[in-house]
């Protein structure tokens, strides 16, 4: 009994979704010394789903593995090509089964609206009432805990992410960005290395939106802003980082091989957001800003710069979506000669 509760004092100790989930696979490991545990969970559109490994812990292992955090969905196996991992999420029930003389367990792991994927444990021995139990005792305590995360980190309306979170992860990337080669090497050494991880913050506004609140009340104005979030979802990857800032102001932080990658996406969401008929209210834009993240970058010298995009193309007609470092080279903005701003995010 204590070593349960020492490994659940431990799981609830961190903040950190990657750690819960490693912290979580080495706790059923040790409690129950199966074969291997592993978390897997659903991302992609309807349709396209795959599994993507969160931690996957063998008997013998010492540190968990899982897929890269910016793993391209391509990349990742097909939900249809594990049907017993969908038969534990469809039911929401315990699944196991006999596979070559070891005993395979599907826990599925469920939120406050959905079942996002499962816990599976392959095991020699057969795992006894008691400890089926405990293991569900257990995934009802990192469900809750998932729950206050989710209060904390993401905005009540839309469920995005809300500012307070954007400082950790903006930290987040810059571990990942190599430090700036000087200029004479900068081309030469981004030509040479592929591997090089490219960050971009994105900025996204909805024109007229005070007109709307106006116009048809904010009730109806909050159903504008849960609704663009919903297309913010369909038009970037599962691992985008999308953010609502407070009102109508939105922000996106990605992962992309280029800058023109970035600005397809964007596009792609402006094109989304003007088609779609919203209920009342009808054609709604959005006008765009982005940047890409360098080495050393504060987090609001980063968010000043694609908010100056943003603010180019208010000024230019709405309904567009512009590149910091074009606006630049093409001498429409001056480039900002301080890394700082006196943006305060709270």
């Amino acid at each position: 009994m204590t070593q349960v509760v020492d490994h659940l004092a431990e799981l609830t100790g961190f903040r950190d979704r990657d750690v819960m989930d490693v912290t979580l696979v080495m706790a059923l490991r040790d409690l129950l010394e199966p074969e291997s545990v592993a978390i897997y969970r659903t991302v992609g559109e309807p349709g396209q789903e795959r599994w993507l490994t969160r931690a996957h812990l063998r008997a013998g292992d010492a540190v968990a593995s899982a897929d890269p955090l910016w793993a391209k969905p391509e990349a990742l196996p097909l939900v249809a090509t594990h049907p017993l991992r969908l038969e534990a999420m469809r039911t929401r029930s315990v699944t196991q089964v006999v596979e070559g003389g070891q005993w395979l367990y599907l826990f599925p792991i469920a939120t406050e609206r959905d079942v996002v994927g499962v816990i599976e444990i392959l095991s020699t021995r057969r795992l006894g009432t008691g400890a089926q139990r405990m293991v569900s005792s257990v995934l009802r305590i990192y469900h809750n805990f998932q729950g206050l995360l989710d209060y904390s980190e993401r905005d009540t309306l839309t469920g995005l992410l809300n500012r307070k979170t954007f400082d950790e992860s903006f930290l987040k990337v810059l571990t990942e960005i190599p430090a700036r080669p000087s200029a004479e090497h900068e081309a030469e050494d981004r030509r040479h290395d592929p591997a090089t991880p490219h960050y971009v913050l994105g900025v996204i506004d909805i024109d007229h939106f005070k007109s709307v609140n106006d116009r048809f009340g904010h009730l109806i104005g909050d159903e504008v802003l849960l609704l663009l979030s919903r297309l913010m979802r369909g038009s970037f990857r599962f691992h985008d980082l999308l953010y609502r800032f407070g009102g109508e102001e939105f922000v996106v932080l990605m992962r992309c091989d280029e800058e023109v990658h970035a600005g397809e996406a964007f596009e792609r969401l402006r094109v989304n957001t003007e088609r779609y008929a919203f209920p009342q209210v009808g054609r709604i834009t959005v006008s765009v800003g982005f940047t890409e993240v360098r080495a050393g970058d504060a987090p609001a010298a980063a968010f000043e710069r694609a908010d100056k995009a943003v603010y180019h193309a208010k000024g230019h007609g709405r309904n567009q979506v512009h590149n910091y470092a074009a606006l630049v080279a093409s001498g429409l903005i001056v480039e900002a000669t301080q890394q700082g701003s006196d943006v305060e995010f709270f």
